[in-house]
Formats: C-alpha cells, structure tokens, sequence
C-alpha cells in the first residue's frame, strides 16, 4: 500500500522518540531470528552469533543490529522518558564494552570484506556518536571503540584505494552511502586522513557525473536511492558554490512529479524485499533535505534554487510514507527502518533553524 495520502502526522522526532526507543530496545535485545552472514572456514565453525558478535547479535543482522545501537545512543541524547532511557543506556553498557568491541574489531580484520561498507560504515558512525555524546554513561563507552576504528580505517583505505570503480546499487554494497556516514564519523573523531581519503575517492568516483537517469530508478528491493545518495555524498564534500554547478548538471533529468519525488507501493509488508522501500521513502527524505539545504546555501538563484525547491517538496511526503511501518508489527520492517526514519527527522529539524 501507499502511505503517500494518509493522514497529515507529525513529523518531529519529539512525537516519536519513545516509540522508537521502545522498538530499538527490544530489538538490541532480541537475539533470534538472526541472519548471520559469516563465512563457514569448515565443520567446527559453528559458532553462536553472540559468540562471533558479542555487541552486536541482535537486531536480524550484523548490520542492523549496529544501527539500532546507533539510534539507541541518539535517543538517549535526545531525551526519553526515564524508564526507556535507563534501559537503553544499560543495554549499550552492556553490548558496548571495551571486550566485546575487541572482539568485533578482531573479527573485521580476520574477515576484511565483511559488510563492506554498510556495516562498517554505520560502525564508523556509532563509535563518532559515542564518542561525541553529551551523556556522560554513553561517552565512557567511547575508549573501547579505539580499536574498531583503527580497523574501519583500514579497511575503508585499503578498499578505496583499490577499486577503480563505485557501486551504484540502491542497497547494502553502495559505495556513496557508505562514504557519506565513514566521512561524517572521521571528521568527528579528528580521523583526517580517512576523511581525506573518502573526499579524494569521492571526486574520483562521482566528480564528472552528470545527467544521472532518475527515470531508470527504482529496484524492487531498494532501500536507497543511488542519485540521491551520491549528490549527497557529493554535497558534504565539495564546498557549496561548487556543489551547486555540480548539482545543477547532476539533477539535470529531474522533473516535477519524477518517480524519485513520489513515495513508493508496498504491496505484501510481510515481504522482507518489499518493505525495503519504505527505508527507500525515509532515505530519500533525509538525502533530500541534506541536498536542498546545501543547494540553499549557495545563495545563487538558477537551477540549483529549482532543484532544491523540487526536493523539498517531496520531503515530508516521502518521510510520512515510511513512519509507520518503523514501528509496526512486522518484523522485517521494526529491525531497521526507525534508524533512517530518526536520520530523516534529524535532517528536517535542521533544515528548519
């Protein structure tokens, strides 16, 4: 089904807050199902996920399990009510110790090319939200992650470093996204040389693009948007008189009422594939904000004012689209989606001051 014509909700992170620390502390405390992804070495390796991943065995995945410890440390931040916040607090106490991390961390680095790079790319910004939070039971976590990312350094090096070419798909291996999130977090812990690295690779991957076909996106099972993503990866790196003559060639195919303006059609929500594109929807909503405001900041009118007021538009509408299946009865939605939904919210209110 759409969500596109429902019933204006509120879109604040404050109407929300609680009902996504609900969802983010029971799934950083469910254990099964869980999608392990690991590489069997032979008939002994038959390790419980917990055993493997000892901070991060929850959540359906590996990957997901990280982004909900991501949001949990963010809601804490944001403020909850005390019970949910004394619970999620206690959670990541107990998930994000100095031994765990040590054990995730040798794991990465036995296995380089696992979650390359959603999953090391949602570590990264874990251990930049710890480290950077203004609560003082989640910043002591911050010293265990030393270690983690050391490894995502790296790794992200060593893989940039060595593929000619970016991943353009509108899920788990694409290449923009992924920057965008390891940039954000090595700016925040002072990593300049990673951060260096991820600006060269994005003007080497994504510098003379032009003309993307939005027309040609959606998959069936996407949960990001491949141009979206990219501009956006592309605005945090170039400064914005440059971003906009970029933008303005990038987006050049856009039109109003695009496919990529217009919230998507779940279908079967007990699809695990389908329900992808609600996280589409709150993808797209965040990027777009994120687009426009830079676009915005630019100050020059043309096309680039056109394009902003274009993204803008379809904000809300893609983010109301998503919402409630975040917090909804199925599984396969509640695992991740509320992580996007607050990313989009973040970026809404801060477009708004």
């Amino acid at each position: 089904m759409s969500r596109s014509d429902a019933t204006p909700i509120d879109l604040t992170r404050a109407a929300w807050a609680d009902r996504f620390a609900a969802v983010a502390a029971e799934n950083t405390t469910r254990e099964y199902p869980y999608a392990a992804h690991h590489t069997t070495s032979g008939p002994d390796d038959r390790a419980l996920p917990v055993e493997l991943h000892p901070a991060f065995a929850t959540s359906y995945d590996w990957h997901s399990s990280v982004h909900m410890h991501w949001l949990a440390t963010r809601l804490v931040a944001h403020g909850l009510s005390d019970g949910l916040e004394a619970r999620l607090t206690s959670i990541l106490q107990a998930h994000l110790t100095t031994d765990h991390l040590a054990t995730e961390a040798a794991y990465l680095r036995g296995t380089p090319h696992y979650e390359r790079p959603y999953g090391w790319a949602w570590l990264a910004r874990l251990a930049a939200e710890v480290s950077a939070s203004e609560v003082p039971a989640i910043r002591q976590l911050a010293p265990g992650f030393a270690p983690v990312v050391d490894v995502l350094e790296d790794l992200v090096t060593r893989w940039v470093d060595g593929a000619a070419h970016p991943v353009r798909h509108g899920v788990h291996s694409n290449s923009a996204f992924g920057l965008l999130l390891v940039l954000e977090a090595a700016r925040s812990l002072g990593r300049d040389t990673l951060a260096a690295t991820v600006e060269r690779a994005t003007r080497e991957w994504f510098g003379d693009d032009a003309g993307w076909p939005f027309a040609w996106e959606r998959s069936g099972h996407d949960f990001l948007s491949a141009g979206l993503a990219e501009a956006d990866l592309v605005r945090a790196v170039l400064p914005a008189d440059e971003f906009a003559t970029w933008a303005q060639s990038f987006f050049a195919e856009v039109q109003p009422g695009d496919a990529i303006l217009r919230s998507t059609v779940v279908r079967d929500e007990n699809d695990p594939q389908q329900v992808h594109l609600f996280g589409l929807d709150l993808s797209r909503a965040g990027a777009a904000r994120r687009i426009a405001d830079a676009l915005r900041a630019d100050g020059s009118p043309g096309a680039g004012a056109g394009i902003a007021g274009l993204l803008d538009d379809a904000a809300d509408r893609l983010l109301a689209s998503g919402l409630a299946a975040s917090v909804g009865e199925e599984y396969y939605s509640t695992h991740w989606l509320a992580s996007f939904a607050w990313d989009a919210m973040e970026a809404r209110e801060d477009a708004a001051r």
